[in-house]
């Protein structure tokens, strides 16, 4: 796999189909852990141009302009942080144990809505979880065969690019172990979804609410799950 080429078809596709392509270009540059001024420098513009594209207040760039900006990004990464990005991209890329489903949204959706969207039941007591934060991804995790295969590796690839993400369990019966895994990392989610569970035990709600992390139940079918989820992205 050519990571280069392969990362740059995949931003290029994503900040063309927003429908807020200013929001996804600075979501971009935030993952390359890039100022405006960084990009602007590089790009010999001054950094009101980039603002001005991430605000939306100027025209979303052609092509040719949004390929120099992917490019620059990429230029960045390499001369900066030895390709820190890419590296991170091949490296989860490449590891899909267990991992059903995994996206990024081009711009943060409010928790509450993400909620609704997928007509969950929120377990955690009120006042307990942060349901203020903007979901960014999600990733549909078969929950069996990832608790049992999990370790401090190949549980960051669970995260995508992005923390603030929904990790959504499928196959949960009383969704202890998913907590437990979420407690003792300290990389944790914006919010838990358990699919059709077939109980929820009450210590999985506490570790929940302890980490103030909504947990999240939704009895819908998988591929209609999946079908709203997708949707969110291009809302």
């Amino acid at each position: 796999m050519n990571v280069k080429n392969t990362l740059a078809e995949k931003i290029a596709g994503e900040i063309t189909l927003s429908p807020k392509p200013g929001q996804t270009i600075r979501k971009w540059r935030e993952i390359f852990n890039v100022t405006q001024t960084d990009l602007s420098q590089h790009l010999k513009v001054s950094p009101s141009v980039i603002c001005d594209y991430e605000s939306g207040r100027r025209k979303s760039p052609g092509i040719q302009i949004l390929k120099k900006i992917i490019e620059a990004l990429i230029e960045i990464d390499e001369q900066k942080n030895d390709g820190m990005t890419m590296r991170r991209y091949q490296s989860f890329a490449k590891n899909d144990e267990g991992i059903l489903d995994i996206m990024e949204y081009p711009y943060g959706i409010p928790t509450m809505k993400f909620i609704e969207e997928i007509h969950g039941t929120i377990l955690t007591a009120p006042n307990t979880a942060n349901l203020d934060k903007d979901i960014h991804g999600f990733t549909i995790i078969d929950s069996i065969k990832t608790i049992s295969t999990l370790n401090a590796t190949n549980y960051v690839h669970l995260y995508g690019w992005s923390t603030d993400r929904a990790l959504i369990f499928v196959g949960v019966r009383f969704g202890r172990s998913p907590m437990i895994a979420i407690r003792i990392h300290p990389v944790k989610p914006s919010i838990v979804v358990y699919h059709k569970p077939a109980d929820v035990d009450p210590l999985a709600i506490k570790l929940a609410e302890r980490e103030k992390i909504p947990l999240v139940v939704t009895t819908l079918s998988l591929p209609i799950l999946r079908k709203k989820l997708i949707q969110m992205n291009q809302e």
